[in-house]
């Protein structure tokens, strides 16, 4: 790709951007976001048409007409933001627009088309089963639909963005033996990721982007950490998890016996003002399922909540609102925002009663409150009227953040907070975290993400199997304590023996 341009209303998203993939190679792509790696791999795989530059393939000057003429010439895709039809099966989505059918009247040919998902899904060692609605599955489980529907057919090109923010170090470990056997087939492909210790475990070469520029591309095994970020965001990054004063107050909130048959059992922990709390689980354990539980957007069969005190009944999100609790949820588009409105209507959404008078809202104050936010949060969009759909991931997660501060909600829970999110922005959100608790309010952060929770957290309760396994003050942090009891290795007892373990240590340094 040379000399690529690409222009959105009041936005040059790319300026002038060369990029080269060499066949069996990773070449990884990293830039915050809003960086233009996303747009720049959307031209390649045809979803946005370029304003200037060329594109070769194999030396060939080529003009990319759709992504189905860009599937047809072996370029595949896996987005971050997954692109499945819910109302279809496994089988049928990862052969969406290719099924078998009769050759008279076209009906699918059921059978056939199970053997061959069925094919496809033994070939990647995963483990699902291909007659399941996706509507039914998980967020990882989507994920891996995307990976098998990306790879069931011949591949030059493959662009896989943020592959791994769903998966488990399992499914990880996997994917990263799939992609050394496709390097292996002389397969190039672009890996964009905010890990960067994935980038040292299988880049070849990488390309950092900054404000739709490149910045510079070298070889993986030349460079490090430091000089990646400092490419990225124009400066060093001294602090990733930034440092507080902790100070605990009351009681803000305290969940007692809380059950939902099948997902958790028996929840019970206390969350002080002041406080961030890191709630620690394997994709699949129910961190999730609790999280939405406690915030109303979820049932659950019995248990209590209290929060300042005073025992609450909060059985849908409103009722949450009201309670100032709010929900940072694992899936920020489906749940957390809604995209077709605007920047400034999602911050306010959760705090219109404070704008509006006798039903009539008053637009002045929704600028004037939002533009607050925007600046606080420093929310890169080019308005606040700016459709939220059009923001980059990171910039929606803060607009999830910013609702919330708007709301002044006094407890936060957070799912997955970071995930797909670059690490500049990464900072700036642990930095509005750590604003919210030395005002007062409290957070609870449910995380697969170790480094995130040892990093932010004054405590740790992890959950395994759908039960509280283990309650962790900060002075007893320890990676191997953590993983151990996550995967259910571990008893209480036997808690001090994890550290001298081999198995431990090992899934650890994994």
């Amino acid at each position: 790709m040379k000399g690529i341009v690409k222009s959105f209303p009041g936005v040059l998203a790319l300026d002038n951007v060369d990029f080269e993939l060499r066949a069996g190679e990773v070449h990884a792509l990293l830039g915050e976001n809003g960086a233009g790696k996303s747009t720049l791999i959307k031209i390649l795989s045809g979803a946005h048409p370029r304003d200037g530059g060329e594109i070769f393939l194999e030396e060939h000057p080529i003009e990319i007409r759709n992504p189905s003429h860009a599937n047809s010439i072996g370029i595949r895709t896996i987005y971050q933001e997954m692109n499945l039809v819910p109302t279809l099966t496994v089988a049928e989505n990862i052969y969406l627009g290719r099924l078998p059918r009769t050759p008279f009247g076209g009906i699918v040919k059921k059978k056939d088309l199970i053997h061959d998902v069925v094919d496809v899904l033994n070939a990647l060692n995963i483990d699902l089963n291909p007659k399941l609605l996706v509507r039914d599955l998980t967020v990882a489980q989507k994920q891996i639909v995307e990976i098998a529907k990306a790879l069931s057919q011949k591949t030059k090109i493959l662009i896989m963005d943020e592959p791994t923010s769903t998966l488990t170090s399992h499914e990880i470990e996997n994917l990263f033996a799939l992609v050394r056997n496709l390097k292996s087939k002389g397969v190039g492909i672009i890996y964009i990721s905010h890990r960067l210790e994935e980038i040292d475990l299988i880049g070849d070469r990488v390309t950092v982007m900054r404000d739709g520029k490149k910045m510079k591309t070298l070889f993986v095994a030349d460079t490090n950490h430091d000089e990646l970020i400092q490419l990225m965001i124009g400066r060093r990054l001294e602090e990733k998890y930034p440092k507080r004063q902790t100070s605990l107050g009351d009681e803000i909130l305290k969940v007692e016996h809380l059950t939902l048959g099948g997902a958790f059992e028996d929840i019970t922990f206390r969350l002080h003002r002041g406080e961030i709390l890191g709630v620690m689980g394997v994709v699949g354990s129910g961190t999730e399922a609790i999280a939405h539980s406690i915030a109303g957007a979820l049932s659950y069969d019995s248990g209590e909540k209290y929060i300042a005190g005073v025992k609450v009944e909060i059985h849908s999100p409103q009722d949450a609102i009201q309670n100032r609790l709010g929900l940072l949820p694992e899936d920020r588009k489906g749940l957390g925002l809604v995209l077709k409105l605007s920047v400034k209507a999602n911050i306010t959404l959760a705090n219109l009663d404070a704008i509006s008078k006798k039903g009539w809202l008053n637009l002045a104050e929704e600028e004037a409150l939002s533009r607050r936010y925007i600046e606080k949060l420093n929310i890169v969009a080019p308005s606040s009227s700016t459709r939220t759909e059009n923001l980059s991931g990171g910039n929606q997660q803060k607009v999830v953040l910013a609702k919330w501060l708007c709301k002044k909600a006094d407890i936060l829970l957070c799912i997955e907070p970071t995930r797909g999110v670059d690490i500049g922005a990464r900072v700036e959100i642990y930095s509005l975290m750590n604003e919210l608790a030395r005002e007062g309010g409290a957070l609870v952060i449910f995380s697969s993400d170790l480094d995130e929770v040892l990093g932010m957290c004054d405590r740790i309760i992890v959950v395994s199997k759908g039960r509280l396994v283990a309650e962790l003050p900060r002075n007893e942090f320890s990676r191997e304590k953590v993983i151990s009891y996550a995967f259910g290795e571990l008893s209480h007892a036997s808690a001090e023996k994890a550290e001298g373990n081999p198995l431990t240590q090992n899934r650890a340094q994994g």
